[in-house]
C-alpha cells in the first residue's frame, strides 16, 4: 500500500529488454535506500514494482509484458523522470489516500491552464472509470494523490499546487501525454457492492 505522497523523483537510467519483460534500472534521486531490502515494493509512477537488485543510488525492477502494456512504463524511455514512493509502513502518516499501486487504466493529459499560482489540469480517461470519479474525491495520477474538482463523462479536473508541480514529475506530462490512473479504493469496493446487490 502507498499514500500517493511522492517522496522523490527518480530517473530511468537503463532498460534491459527480455522476451517476457523489461528490467528497469531507476536512479532514485532523494529516495533513501538505507533500509531498503530485496523484495520490497516501491511505486514508480504509481505502479507497484518489486525491487530485485540494488546499484549505487539505484534499484532494478522487472516490468512484465502485462504491466508494460497497461501502464506508461512500457513507453517510458531512458532519461524519463518518474515519481517514487516507498510502501506505507504501519504507523506512517497517511497524507494522501490509500493507493494500491495497481493501475486501473491510462489517462491522457488534455490541458493545463493557470489558476492563480496553481494550475488546472484536465485528464481524459476511459468512460468506464468515470463512475469512480467524484468531486472532492481522490484519484491517483502517476502515483500522485490528487483531489478531483470537476468531472465529465470521460474527463476530470484537478488543481496542481506549486509544491506538487515542483516536487513531482507531473510537470513533464504535456498535453497528449499518457498518465497512469488508479481510482479510489473505497469507490471501487462501493461500486462492486452496489453491482453485486443488483
Amino acid at each position: 500500500m502507498f499514500t500517493g505522497i511522492i517522496t522523490a523523483v527518480g530517473r530511468i537510467a537503463e532498460i534491459e529488454k527480455h522476451a517476457a519483460e523489461r528490467r528497469l534500472w531507476i536512479e532514485t534521486g532523494d529516495l533513501p535506500l538505507d533500509d531498503a531490502v530485496i523484495g520490497q515494493s516501491i511505486a514508480v509512477d504509481g505502479v507497484c514494482l518489486t525491487v530485485i537488485e540494488f546499484g549505487e543510488a539505484a534499484f532494478a525492477a522487472d516490468v512484465s509484458n502485462e504491466t508494460a502494456s497497461l501502464t506508461t512504463l512500457g513507453d517510458r524511455d531512458v532519461g524519463a523522470r518518474v515519481n517514487l514512493e516507498h510502501a506505507l509502513a504501519v504507523g506512517d502518516t497517511l497524507g494522501g489516500h490509500l493507493v494500491a499501486g495497481h493501475v486501473d487504466g491510462l489517462g491522457r493529459v488534455h490541458s493545463w491552464s493557470r489558476d492563480g499560482d496553481s494550475w488546472r489540469l484536465v485528464i481524459t480517461g476511459d468512460p468506464s472509470l468515470a463512475a469512480y470519479w467524484a468531486p472532492k474525491g481522490s484519484v491517483c495520477v502517476d502515483g500522485i494523490s490528487l483531489t478531483v474538482n470537476e468531472i465529465g463523462d470521460d474527463w476530470f479536473g484537478v488543481n496542481i499546487v506549486p509544491h506538487t508541480l515542483a516536487e513531482t514529475a507531473l510537470g513533464d506530462r504535456e498535453a497528449g501525454a499518457d498518465v497512469n490512473l488508479e481510482v479510489d479504493l473505497i469507490a471501487r469496493y462501493v461500486a462492486r457492492q452496489l453491482a453485486y446487490r443488483r
